[in-house]
């Protein structure tokens, strides 16, 4: 759908509707009393421009999937946006706007997706908003793909661009380095940022911190730059719009490259003061500055949140705009649909989230083995069976597709295809994410890319490098976005590469997010029962925690050992006893067996115990009360919980009486086998912990407080571990 850029037509009506914004933003922050009101005040003629002239959007249907996206990554100037929808007719009122930051209002201190409508992602961590643009833009390709790859370049229904609003805050942040590294890697041409350079934030001027050349190091990562001064060098300031106007269409015709802007402002213009301080950055500007910015801007200083009817008609004009662009893009995608019906009845599948009929028919099946399967890998074949079925499912890994078993067999991958190596071939629109070694921008991405829809993203590393990617993952749950994290080498079974890779502390940390479902399979059949069960919710993030190591597989339906029917309800009883039991072994993913293996030995001495694998607490929570306490009767108080973590959170599971099998410290470089021995994760050491339980259970009266076992920090710390040189 290429269209050429029209000439600029810009009034003084334009100019009033802008300095409308400056003091519409100077208002809302003096009226709450807290806020951001000088990037929304210097950034008013850029959104104003964007949303009036540049952006193809239509207010009345703000989830139109013909619409152009629009990112503001530096979330703390909510108003930016707010006052854009506002004047462009969506459902934003003035009183919105008087209401900001304030309790059940529509105009929260950062925007929130599926909060306001016409936001489309939440912004608050600085350069989170960069990452998920970049998803946007690589999932806007991916759609294309599946839906109308034929299709002249710019001529699909499927064709439009990404827009970001970014800060000195955005641009220092790590994981915009990360993603934008990425992004002129992967060629996103339907992604432009502009870069409000105004030198400022809290600390006031970034000169005390920050003082590279932005321009080199975006052109350095392959992207389109160009650089608008409205301080021109610093001798004067002008509003120069149609300068703006030109750059954003000079990366309009730039496909093969995403494009930078740099916009030289100056933060809180014209206010006669606080402009160009740290003060106007996050404080409100006071009454008396408000009211000296008014007389400069030729506003009646005693009146606040002034919008004239003449400028909010002339703002408002953009929803014919919408509604005709938004007519005219019906009209195509008519045609498409009836030239291309398969690819709808995709489309509407996918729109609506759904799985498609029998898409689980044919997935693997394991027959009980001692030796097993990782849980990794089994992981690998599901990717491999379901990708067939479901075209949606895409993703990859920070480079560690080899030990994540995150490449689905025979699949292409997502890149340009002058970028593929000996080992991937590259296709523009294939469905292996390669992310390389960036955490970080990688869980932004795979945000950005669930926001965009219609597909289901996942991503992998191992479960230790989760720290890197838990701000994106706490979105994620916060958003209720559809994102599977395939994070590996889940304890210190991983053994050699020692404790910098060996996660003790991770699954409690992770499940202490509200929102995210943490999944840790005990065998190769539960992982697959898992990965069904993920796919069936699309209101929520789910972390799969797998295994380096093999573990047992399983009989199922046989031996006693139960089916994985109950995998989906978060935890069932795997083994049951002979009546009542005496004790109930609750274990995770690799410690299944270790609970298997000691209530063996408890029969043997005559206790009888019920084996309970809990692969998801989150989904066993979600229950009803009957069917927990089917699972673990409260009339047992004897219970034992078996992770190879620290047994934060596990007190809630075994009740007063309970004991825990965990590990309270790092572990060590060593074959997993020797280290679940050294440090007490045994079938004995369950065994024992049983006991402990059941005659704690027999006591009445007061419950003492649970002290954990204050194990050493590290193994260098254990008397019992050999010794080296003293430090110097």
């Amino acid at each position: 759908m290429t269209t050429a850029t029209p000439a600029l037509h810009w009034t003084k009506l334009d100019d009033r509707a802008v300095d409308t914004v400056r003091l519409l933003a100077a208002d809302a922050v003096q009226k709450t009393g807290n806020g951001h009101p000088g990037t929304a005040m210097s950034l008013a003629p850029a959104a104003y421009l964007l949303y009036q002239r540049i952006m193809r959007h239509d207010p009345a249907d703000p989830h139109w999937i013909g619409r152009d996206r629009f990112v503001l990554s530096c979330g703390h100037s909510s108003l930016t946006q707010y006052i854009q929808l506002y004047l462009s007719g969506y459902p934003m009122s003035l009183d919105d706007l008087k209401s900001l930051r304030t309790w059940g209002s529509q105009t929260p201190g950062h925007p929130e997706y599926r909060h306001t409508p016409g936001v489309e992602v939440t912004t608050g961590p600085l350069g989170q908003g960069i990452g998920n643009a970049v998803g946007m833009a690589m999932a806007a390709r991916r759609e294309r793909g599946l839906l109308d790859p034929d299709a002249a370049p710019g001529e699909s229904v499927f064709d439009h661009q990404v827009y970001v609003f970014a800060s000195d805050g955005d641009l220092q942040e790590g994981i915009s380095s990360e993603a934008s590294s990425l992004a002129g890697h992967q060629q996103l041409g339907n992604l432009t940022v502009l870069y409000d350079d105004n030198q400022i934030s809290i600390e006031d001027d970034t000169d005390v911190a920050f003082s590279e050349d932005v321009a080199k190091r975006y052109e350095a990562y392959g992207w389109h730059v160009q650089t608008v001064d409205w301080t021109n060098g610093g001798t004067g300031y002008t509003e120069d719009v149609p300068a703006l106007y030109d750059a954003y269409a000079a990366a309009r015709t730039e496909t093969d490259r995403p494009s930078l802007i740099v916009l030289r402002t100056i933060i809180a213009w014209p206010a006669p003061t606080k402009q160009n301080t740290g003060a106007s950055h996050g404080s409100a500007l006071g009454d008396d500055e408000v009211a000296a910015t008014k007389r400069e801007l030729d506003f009646d200083p005693d009146e606040t949140f002034i919008v004239e009817d003449d400028v909010l008609a002339r703002a408002r004009e953009v929803k014919d705009r919408g509604a005709e662009a938004h007519a005219e893009w019906d009209e195509k995608f008519t045609a498409w649909a009836e030239s291309n019906p398969d690819a709808k009845t995709l489309l509407d599948r996918l729109h609506d989230r759904a799985l498609p009929d029998g898409w689980d028919a044919d997935l693997p099946s394991y027959d009980a083995d001692q030796k097993g399967v990782a849980t990794r890998v089994a992981s690998g074949d599901f990717l491999t069976a379901a990708a067939p079925q479901l075209p949606e499912l895409w993703g990859g890994s920070a480079d560690l597709a080899g030990s994540n078993n995150t490449t689905p067999k025979g699949e292409p991958s997502f890149l340009p295809p002058e970028r593929s190596t000996k080992s991937f071939q590259g296709d523009w629109y294939g469905r292996l994410l390669h992310f390389g070694i960036r955490e970080h921008a990688m869980g932004a991405i795979l945000n950005g890319i669930a926001l965009h829809g219609p597909t289901r993203p996942y991503g992998g590393t191992f479960l230790v490098f989760s720290d890197y990617m838990r701000p994106s993952v706490r979105l994620a749950a916060l958003q209720e976005l559809p994102v599977t994290y395939v994070w590996t080498h889940d304890s210190i079974g991983l053994g050699e590469d020692g404790p910098t890779h060996q996660p003790v502390e991770h699954l409690a940390a992770l499940r202490a997010i509200p929102g995210l479902d943490v999944v840790r399979p005990a065998d190769a059949n539960e992982t697959i029962a898992a990965w069904r069960t993920v796919l069936s919710h699309t209101d929520r993030p789910a972390a799969l925690a797998l295994s380096r190591q093999n573990v047992p597989t399983f009989p199922r339906g046989t031996d006693g050992f139960a089916a994985v029917d109950g995998v989906a309800k978060g935890a069932y009883v795997l083994l049951d006893s002979e009546g009542e039991p005496d004790v109930v072994l609750v274990a995770t993913g690799s410690e299944v067996q270790l609970a298997v293996e000691a209530r063996a030995s408890l029969a043997a001495e005559g206790v009888q115990a019920r084996v309970v694998s809990m692969p998801c607490r989150e989904w066993f929570e979600q229950q009803d009360a009957d069917y927990r306490d089917s699972v673990i009767p409260p009339s047992v108080r004897a219970r034992v919980s078996v992770e190879a973590g620290v047994a934060f959170g596990w007190r809630d599971v075994v009740g007063d009486a309970g004991r825990t099998v965990s590990l309270e410290h790092f572990g060590a470089s060593a074959d997993y086998a020797t280290l679940y021995e050294k440090f007490g994760i045994t079938a004995d050491s369950v065994v024992a912990a049983a006991k402990e339980s059941i005659a704690a259970a027999k006591t009445t009266g007061g419950v003492a407080f649970h002290a954990r076992p204050a194990g050493p920090v590290g193994p260098g710390d254990n008397p019992d571990a050999p010794t080296g040189p003293a430090p110097r």
